[in-house]
């Protein structure tokens, strides 16, 4: 008998060899090399299906922002638009129509000026809408630059310690100095004040986040606004504000309408946001807006005749299935602007009540309560300090594990859930994040916290306790 030393080996080392019950099945079929010959199309998608049952439910994955769950009607359309690419806009003209139509739809939402004629386009996601963005900014600078007679050599970005990393891969691939303002002690978001002392006459702009991948909060983004309007008032600098909104940009409209973050502060020129997380889509698609026509820059637009016609595209990605624009345009239809309010409404509701929960238990306290965006955030009970030091006496101080053992003996339960520190300056909080999404129900809600109060009993050795899962 061969002896493997590690999974890997037993990949390497094994066909798949699935047994069926059915006439020609028995076949085997290497796994990283193509096979000689052909298989029926039922064997190959059980092949495959068999093993992508080893993959975690999606359902129960908390750790993803991204829509796990979408009605069949739904579903059924993505199934019968996803052999159209989208930037063929002469052969499939009606899918066109209803991107623009998402378009107008968001722009009215946004506070466009001109929600009628808005200036913006469809991506694959929001990191695709963010490199957009950031060329723009970054273009629209070095206009600037030049007709002020400035150098253009050192173009400079402001970003948060909590900014997502697709803002680094920007810098990086654009050749754009990431400047990152730190958070903070205490706090989790940016300070305005600290904002605006980082800019000088090389910012290309400042990212404000409407909804932190690291707990879920808004930036203030009207109070960004208003300390570089002071800013501009003191040295003549005017620095335009690129709104993050990849989570909240789909969320907040609905259930915080009175929140100023968008196109109604006129330093606000660009907006994106993920279609495929608030916006109630399967991955991937996503939006990006501009104020008005100046604020893209035209040499950013490509025209393109030979597919027929001559069509403008503003894209990094030429092929663009339709599949993620139809979806969208089908839950704009679907639920309207009160059933999104319901909606996100019940996620939040949700959240909310799981971080009461949570933060009763003896051994964590909530930092994030589902109170802007529904994600619930939370340490060991006394670890939330300025300090970075965990309060004397407290449960963080003398805990004899960590939140990475208790997410992985989540795994038990089937669960998903990410641990880990938290952003630059903070980094000595450990922190353990639930994304509360479309379809969480509070069945499921209760289910995660019977298991988080099980998961602490294997990890602190007084076993399970299925009766009493939260010790108070």
């Amino acid at each position: 008998m061969p002896r493997y030393n590690s999974p890997r080996d037993l990949q390497e080392g094994l066909d798949v060899r699935p047994q069926f019950s059915r006439d020609g099945a028995v076949v085997e079929i290497p796994r990283r090399r193509m096979s000689e010959h052909s298989v029926d199309p039922q064997t190959a998608y059980h092949v495959i299906a068999d093993e992508l049952m080893l993959d975690g439910h999606a359902r129960l994955n908390v750790a993803t922002f991204g829509t796990t769950w979408m009605e069949p009607e739904a579903e059924r359309l993505m199934a019968e638009s996803a052999d159209k690419n989208l930037v063929d806009r002469d052969e499939y003209p009606q899918t066109a129509q209803l991107e623009d139509r998402c378009l107008d739809i968001i722009a009215d939402f946004w506070n466009a000026p001109e929600p009628d004629d808005p200036i913006g386009c469809s991506t694959i996601g929001s990191s695709e809408a963010c490199m957009l963005a950031g060329m723009a900014l970054k273009w629209r600078w070095r206009d600037r630059q030049r007709e002020a007679g400035r150098s253009t050599e050192r173009p400079k970005l402001i970003v948060g310690a909590n900014v997502q990393v697709c803002w680094h891969k920007f810098c990086r691939y654009w050749d754009v100095e990431a400047v990152e303002v730190p958070i903070r002690k205490g706090e989790t978001t940016l300070h305005p004040d600290d904002v605006a002392a980082a800019c000088d006459d090389d910012t290309i702009g400042v990212v404000a986040i409407l909804g932190s991948t690291f707990d879920g909060a808004y930036e203030d983004v009207a109070g960004i606004s208003k300390a570089l309007d002071a800013l501009e008032a003191r040295t003549g600098l005017s620095v335009p504000i690129h709104v993050d909104a990849a989570s909240g940009g789909l969320f907040a409209p609905f259930v915080d309408p009175e929140l100023v973050w968008d196109f109604r502060l006129e330093r606000v020129k660009s907006i994106n946001a993920s279609g495929h997380k608030y916006g109630l889509v399967y991955p991937g698609v996503g939006w990006v807006l501009w104020r008005e026509a100046a604020d893209r820059p035209e040499d950013l637009v490509f025209r393109v005749d030979y597919l027929g016609g001559d069509h403008p595209t503003m894209s990094l990605n030429f092929t663009k299935p339709g599949s993620g624009v139809v979806a969208q345009y089908y839950q704009f239809v679907r639920l309207g602007y009160e059933g999104f309010r319901r909606v996100h409404q019940h996620s939040r509701d949700i959240a909310q009540s799981m971080a009461l929960a949570i933060d009763s238990m003896e051994e964590f306290e909530v930092i994030a309560d589902g109170s802007d965006l529904p994600v619930v955030a939370f340490c060991f009970k006394g670890a939330n300090t300025k300090t970075g030091r965990p309060r004397k006496g407290s449960y963080a101080e003398k805990v004899g594990f960590t939140l990475d053992d208790v997410a992985s003996s989540m795994k038990q339960g089937g669960w998903s859930v990410p641990a880990y520190p938290f952003c630059a300056d903070r980094e000595d909080m450990e922190i353990i994040r639930v994304v509360v999404r479309n379809a969480f129900s509070r069945d499921l809600a209760e289910m995660f916290l019977l298991e988080l109060g099980r998961a602490v009993g294997r990890c602190d050795g007084t076993g399970e306790d299925p009766g009493r899962p939260f010790r108070h």
